[in-house]
């Protein structure tokens, strides 16, 4: 335990505590336990969609040193539970900074921990699995630790929890930023489109921006969307966005319409993360909740294909059993890390998906050609603007 009174505490299912010093939010949360390995954007991965239901513990040691700021949110409002760090927030030191870490995360209602032996709990999640905890901020340092264990212990688990309808959007609506450039920032995009429904699982906002910079006249529809909905948008393409909980719980409604929209039309179909995981299960595999997940921006994915490596951006707690791929569904990139399946295809129409985040936010930019590709694919089936009918 710090020398100094410990203002934080975390909680683990199996009884384990990891005293610190709490920053952020006041209060008490029950979630998952998960750590990212990123160097970089701890404010993209608080607002990342697909961390609802959990606690990011960094690796990194340096979170806060570049503040935060309104362009780097992938969505309204932090996702993440709460953070776990080594050490405390630093004041930013970045030009673009235009608030601190911890002023955020307060005004946010998310809670931080810092002072924690990191590596101690990374190993204990890889080893163990990713546990349930209860993380709590009191400035006084009065903890109730039995009752944090029993919370811990009560919280339900990811596993057959359908949490897409909580992060996704209650009404379409039409985007048209592109990717941020210097000098102007995220500008508007100009001119025809392919016209493509992104249905919103938890979409990031850089996903979005990063298909209208490929050429795509967007209109997003909520994670209940139906085919007809779909449909009604006359789309040149469907994508399919990344977002949080099990994919089996999302597939109730989201597998039915992909389905319908696949046996009704010959138009490119695209995924993401979940939506990689919702195609899957819609064309006859199955999914399986992993131990401990990938989470960072370093992680290398071989294309089968084409025999290339891309270092990728990840952050997903269930996969796809390649095992379980139907025939006519082709495997096309596996982990370098575990053999986990990364991506896939039909063998004879251009409907493709892939787990990790080619979006680079934060990450690499290996793998923005994926975009492209999906571009490319309504190219080919129809002029630029003409919608399927």
């Amino acid at each position: 335990m710090p020398t100094a009174r410990p203002t934080a505490c975390l909680a683990l299912a199996d009884g384990t505590l990891f005293y610190g010093i709490g920053f952020g939010a006041e209060g008490q949360t029950t979630a998952e336990l998960c750590f990212n390995t990123a160097m970089t954007g701890y404010q993209e991965i608080m607002t990342d969609p697909s961390y609802a239901g959990q606690i990011v513990t960094f690796t990194f040691p340096h979170i806060g040193n570049v503040g935060v700021n309104p362009d780097d949110d992938e969505t309204a409002d932090p996702v993440a539970a709460g953070m776990v760090v080594k050490w405390d927030p630093t004041e930013p030191s970045n030009w673009r900074a235009a608030e601190d870490l911890t002023a955020w995360l307060a005004r946010r209602g998310r809670i931080g921990i810092g002072g924690i032996d990191t590596r101690r709990l990374t190993r204990a999640i890889r080893q163990q699995g990713a546990p349930h905890v209860a993380l709590s901020h009191d400035p006084t340092g009065n903890f109730d630790i039995e009752a944090l264990v029993a919370a811990a212990r009560g919280f339900p688990g990811l596993v057959g929890l359908d949490l897409a309808k909580e992060v996704s959007c209650t009404q379409s609506y039409r985007w048209d930023e592109m990717r941020w450039a210097w000098p102007e920032g995220y500008r508007p995009r100009q001119g025809a489109g392919h016209r493509v429904v992104a249905i919103d699982y938890g979409a990031k906002r850089n996903i979005l921006r990063c298909l209208a910079s490929a050429g795509c006249d967007v209109t997003v529809l909520p994670a209940t969307a139906t085919a007809e909905d779909v449909l009604a948008q006359e789309p040149d393409g469907l994508f399919l966005s990344n977002g949080p909980g099990d994919p089996e719980a999302t597939g109730e409604y989201a597998v039915p319409m992909i389905k319908t929209v696949l046996e009704r039309t010959d138009m490119p179909v695209f995924g993401i993360c979940l939506g990689h995981q919702m195609l899957a299960l819609a064309l006859g595999a199955k999914t399986i909740k992993m131990n401990h997940g990938h989470h960072g921006a370093n992680h290398p994915v071989k294309d089968l294909e084409t025999g290339k490596v891309e270092i990728t951006s990840m952050n997903h707690g269930f996969t796809v059993d390649s095992q379980t791929l139907p025939e006519g569904v082709v495997e096309t990139h596996v982990s370098l890390f575990d053999g986990s399946n990364c991506g896939i295809r039909l063998a004879d129409r251009p409907v493709f998906s892939v787990q990790y985040h080619p979006e680079a936010s934060p990450g690499p930019q290996d793998s923005y050609y994926l975009f492209e590709r999906f571009a490319a694919a309504m190219s080919a089936r129809k002029p630029v603007g003409v919608a399927a009918r």
